[in-house]
C-alpha cells in the first residue's frame, strides 16, 4: 500500500473555507463515504479561538453552499462536536476516481487541510495526484510504502499506541524541555556527556530542581511505556 500525507487547498471545501475567515480547526473523529448521496458524512471536532470565534466559525460552516446537513452535537467553551454531511468536493472525487481512499482523521486549519491517503497499488498514484492537480493545489508531505501486514499491525495495536500518545501529552512544558534539552547533551548517554550541574546551568536552576524534573518526566513516561508492553505482549 501507498501511503500519504497531503497538505491540500480545496476550492470547495466547507471547512477549508471556514478556517480562511475563522480561527477555528477541524479534525474529523469519524467519517464515511456515502455513495448513493456522494457525500462525506463526519462527526467532526471543532477548536476555536475563543467562544465568539467558535459561535461564528459553526454559523459559516453551516451556511456553507456544499454543506448537505449539520447538527451540533455538544459543545463545551470554545470546543465543539458536529455531525454533518459535505457535499463531493473534486479532491475526494479525484482519489475516488483513482481506487484511492482515506487512511486517517482529516484536519484542516489556516486554509487548508491535511489529508492521510492510500493506494492498494504504487503504479496509479501519479495518475490520482495528476487529476487531483488540476482543481486544488496540494503538497504531498511525506509518502511511504506500507505492508499490509504492517498496516493491520498498527491497526492492532491503536490501543497501545493511544497510551504512548498520552504519556507524551501528561509531560508538563518543563518537564518536556528538560528531557530533550538532557537527551541533547547527552545526559543518557553512556558515558555521560551532561551532568545535573550542566542542566542545571543551562535552565539557570539548581541540580535539585532538574534532578526533580527529570524524575517527574521519566516517571510519567516509563509508567505508560511499561502499560504499553504489557498490552503488546498480550495481543502477540
Amino acid at each position: 500500500m501507498e501511503s500519504l500525507m497531503v497538505d491540500m487547498v480545496q476550492y470547495d471545501c466547507p471547512y477549508i473555507d471556514t478556517t480562511v475567515d475563522h480561527d477555528v480547526s477541524f479534525t474529523g473523529l469519524h467519517w464515511d463515504f456515502n455513495t448513493a448521496r456522494q457525500q462525506l458524512e463526519s462527526r467532526v471536532l471543532v477548536k476555536a479561538g475563543s467562544v465568539e470565534e467558535l459561535d461564528n466559525g459553526l454559523n459559516t460552516l453551516r451556511e456553507h453552499r456544499n454543506m448537505t446537513d449539520y447538527r451540533l452535537l455538544s459543545r463545551r467553551g470554545d470546543q465543539a462536536i458536529i455531525k454533518n454531511a459535505v457535499g463531493q468536493t473534486s479532491a475526494m472525487q479525484a482519489i475516488r476516481n483513482n481506487n484511492g481512499y482515506l487512511t486517517g482523521a482529516f484536519e484542516a486549519s489556516d486554509g487548508s487541510e491535511r489529508w492521510h491517503i492510500g493506494f492498494d497499488r504504487s503504479d496509479i498514484v501519479s495518475d490520482a495526484l495528476s487529476e487531483l492537480d488540476r482543481e486544488n493545489d496540494f503538497t504531498v508531505e511525506s509518502r511511504a510504502t506500507i505492508t499490509f501486514e504492517d498496516y493491520f499491525d498498527l491497526v492492532e495495536h491503536v490501543g497501545p499506541a493511544k497510551t504512548l500518545l498520552d504519556a507524551c501529552r501528561s509531560l508538563s512544558t518543563v518537564e518536556r524541555e528538560t528531557l530533550e534539552t538532557a537527551h541533547k547533551n547527552g545526559y543518557f548517554s553512556t558515558p555521560r556527556d551532561a551532568t545535573l550541574g550542566t542542566l542545571a546551568d543551562e535552565f539557570g536552576i539548581s541540580k535539585t530542581a532538574v534532578s526533580k524534573n527529570l524524575r517527574r518526566g521519566q516517571g510519567k513516561l516509563m509508567g505508560q511505556v511499561l502499560d504499553a508492553m504489557g498490552d503488546i505482549d498480550e495481543r502477540a
